[in-house]
């Protein structure tokens, strides 16, 4: 196209560049989140930044869902209405794509604010719901291939399909590589020397269990709370919300944040 040919297509434009930008900073968002919670990222520094890193890449792609349905409002060819972008398979455009884009939109709106709600809802039935973006991510895929005016073309399905690979392998190991009760001897030694550790470091005499026993496995949990009170962190969050622990360590000025991978390893 040339000369003043894009400008009737200028919000249609927009809203397909915002709706790439936002699957974009999604799938990093994602990529990030289960690196954290596959223990992929073991560096304490790292985690920190990896944690500020995850939080504003996934504002950002908030922001770019937003831009990108209501972009569609200018649009002089499909002429959506407030019904359009707002009630999912509504649109007359590939309405059954299209109506999967919406529902993303709409849980990817409901799930990101409650990071900020963790406190009132709680730590683990926070986690439980988080884990619901993967299934936000998915969703966003279809729409993307299946609604985007540029599906066809190997430039968007390379950017849609690149991440596929590592977040199924991070999500697998998020799934299946966490160990718990019965993980076997090696590994409770480990988890033990690790507990142990963090508690002498915080002047806290931390019993020396085996996770591969689950009577101890309550034990260490007992443990590990005690630990996290004397660093001033509510025990639920400390065992169940990583960014949670570091805020609440940075409150107490304890600098060994080793402890967290000693509590996570103990849940």
């Amino acid at each position: 196209m040339t000369g003043a040919q894009p400008l009737p297509y200028l919000w249609w434009l927009v809203s397909d560049a915002s709706g790439i930008v936002a699957l974009v900073l999604a799938s990093v968002s994602v990529l990030v989140g289960l690196a954290m919670a596959g223990k992929a990222i073991g560096s304490p520094k790292r985690r920190r930044s990896a944690a500020r890193l995850h939080e504003h890449v996934a504002l950002a792609s908030l922001a770019a869902v937003a831009v990108h349905g209501l972009a569609l409002l200018g649009d002089r060819w499909l002429k959506p209405g407030w019904a359009g972008i707002l009630i999912p398979f509504a649109l007359s455009y590939r309405p059954a794509f299209t109506g999967i884009g919406i529902v993303a939109g709409y849980l990817a709106m409901l799930l990101g604010p409650t990071f900020y709600l963790r406190r009132r809802i709680g730590a683990r039935r926070w986690r439980t719901v988080h884990r619901a973006t993967v299934i936000v991510w998915m969703l966003s895929v279809g729409h993307a291939l299946g609604a985007g005016s540029d599906a066809s073309r190997l430039w968007l399905r390379a950017v849609v399909l690149a991440p596929v690979a590592p977040i199924v392998y991070l999500l697998v190991l998020r799934t299946f590589g966490t160990r718990r009760c019965g993980a076997g001897p090696v590994a409770g030694q480990r988890d033990a020397k690790r507990r142990a550790a963090a508690g002498r470091g915080l002047g806290v005499d931390v019993p020396a269990v085996r996770v591969d026993d689950c009577a101890s496995d309550r034990q260490a949990k007992s443990s590990t709370s005690a630990v996290s009170r004397s660093a001033a962190v509510d025990p639920v969050e400390a065992l169940e919300d990583p960014a949670e622990l570091i805020r609440g360590n940075a409150r107490a000025g304890v600098a060994d944040l080793d402890l967290k991978v000693s509590i996570e390893a103990a849940s």
